[in-house]
């Protein structure tokens, strides 16, 4: 399962979303080999299309796709050094798939700022210096050894891999993100296998206040290259405390499908590049994840690995086709289609794969 690491300073509200995350967190005994431990959540993706789903096929349950979050320790300036919970924090975040940065934009004088003041972009630069340090050991390393290869005897790949890795220093020194450089098809494949902290998808959620949290014309204070999204995680700490009745006639009241954590859910799906495909049927209405450009055969293999060997063929009807005209319908308008081993799954496909025994 696909991690998200929530990371910010002191008294910014990481905590608090991470709480009111796993209040959303999904049975787990529907998906195996998940251990939960104190500071890990698995969250649901929201997906209206499960429900319509379920209801066209009568199925007795709905399995939906899950991202785990994971609370990492708190970061303070020096983390690179081993200040703070610095090494801690370091280590956990290595793991992680992407990262949702909080940044405190609310106005409390109660709830003090490490830095006594507020100042969203300097507190995310402190961040961002303390990744882009802890990185530059790990490109050192890499490009002593590349090179030390390159004596022995000079390949294509090498070379590729040699450039990347200057580019990438050269960024890091100053103390900027790994993920603002730029590379070509041939360098991204030499280091498809390195995991740096500064080139992971990254969501800034920019803690507001309950007034700004609404503003359509709000302006990210992060400047550009950064996707941020605001959120009030007091506010929406308060909703997931209200009855599921009451969270829909307050969110349709503000004339909203989603509540803000149930955005920030689907953005990170989204930055991780992900897509979902469903199984339904009387028993059970069950969304499946897989990246975006993911073959059939691998997609089967998702619900079984012996399905990805013994496959032959599956058969799709777009979800809102299924639910429109049903099975049986579907097949009779053209909506069911045959495909073979080179389809590639596509977001929201329903999917019946044939295999051999």
């Amino acid at each position: 399962m696909l991690q998200v690491g929530i990371v910010g300073l002191p008294n910014v509200g990481k905590s608090t979303l991470f709480k009111t995350l796993t209040k959303k967190q999904v049975d787990c005994a529907n998906f195996p080999f998940c251990t939960i431990e104190p500071n890990v959540g698995i969250v649901e993706v929201p997906d209206e299309r499960l429900k319509l789903l379920a209801a066209k096929a009568t199925s007795e349950k709905i399995i939906p796709t899950a991202i785990e979050f994971v609370d990492i320790a708190g970061l303070v300036k020096g983390a690179h050094k081993g200040e703070g919970l610095g090494n801690k924090f370091l280590s956990n975040i290595r793991e992680v798939d992407m990262i949702v940065h909080v940044v405190r934009a609310f106005e409390n004088s109660d709830v003090h700022h490490v830095e006594g003041n507020i100042d969203p972009l300097r507190d995310v630069e402190t961040i961002e210096i303390e990744l882009a340090m802890a990185d530059i050991g790990s490109v050192e390393k890499r490009l002593a050894l590349v090179q030390g290869k390159m004596k022995a005897g000079k390949t294509k790949e090498m070379e590729y891999e040699e450039a990347a890795l200057k580019r990438i220093f050269e960024v890091l020194e100053k103390g900027h993100m790994a993920n603002t450089v730029e590379l070509s098809d041939d360098e991204e494949k030499t280091l498809k296998d390195f995991a740096l902290l500064t080139r992971k998808p990254i969501l800034y959620v920019v803690n507001v206040d309950e007034a700004t949290a609404g503003d359509q014309n709000w302006i990210s204070p992060l400047g550009p290259g950064r996707l941020a999204l605001p959120l009030s995680i007091k506010v929406e700490s308060e909703i997931m405390e209200m009855p599921a009745e009451e969270q829909k006639e307050f969110l349709d009241a503000l004339g909203l499908k989603l509540s803000g954590l149930d955005r920030m859910i689907q953005k990170c799906y989204q930055l991780l590049d992900l897509i979902t495909f469903v199984t339904v049927g009387p028993k059970e209405c069950h969304a499946w994840t897989v990246k975006k450009g993911t073959k059939a055969p691998q997609a089967a293999g998702v619900i079984h690995t012996d399905f990805e060997k013994a496959f032959i063929r599956a058969e799709i009807i777009p979800w809102k086709d299924l639910v429109d005209l049903g099975e049986a319908g579907a097949r009779e308008k053209g909506k069911l289609r045959v495909e073979g081993k080179d389809y590639a799954i596509q977001d929201g496909d329903t999917c019946h794969f044939r295999v051999g025994v």
